[in-house]
Formats: C-alpha cells, sequence, structure tokens
C-alpha cells in the first residue's frame, strides 16, 4: 500500500500537490513549520493511490511516496 510522506519542514505551503492529487486527500495544514509556512499534509493516507502526481508537481521535492 502506497504511503505519502512530506518532509514539512521543506513545505511552503504552495498548494501545487493539493490540485494535483487525484483522491482529494492532501490538505494545507493549519500548523506552522519552523519557517512559518503552512506545510501540506495527507489527510487519508490509506486513501492514496501511489499515482506520484503530488510528488511531480511539487517545486520543493517535498513528497515521497513509500510503496
Amino acid at each position: 500500500m502506497p504511503k505519502p510522506v512530506f518532509n514539512q519542514e521543506r513545505c511552503k505551503g504552495c498548494g501545487l500537490c493539493v490540485v494535483a492529487c487525484k483522491k482529494n486527500i492532501i490538505m494545507i495544514s493549519d500548523s506552522l513549520n519552523s519557517k512559518g509556512y503552512h506545510p501540506a499534509a495527507c489527510s487519508d493516507e490509506a486513501a492514496c493511490i501511489g499515482c506520484i502526481m503530488c510528488a511531480r508537481a511539487c517545486p520543493d521535492v517535498v513528497i515521497e511516496i513509500h510503496k
């Protein structure tokens, strides 16, 4: 089962992964990372289909899909 892993310290909260996610399971967190950004996070890891569209869309290489 694929699992999306986010390096939240690298995330700038641009939202490109949110738009790219086919399952609509990525959201922008209410919390802040150490740089003051609201990072992206997965709301339902079990629903991830491992398409890697989120990782491809991310300009900061924040997301890895572990299979």
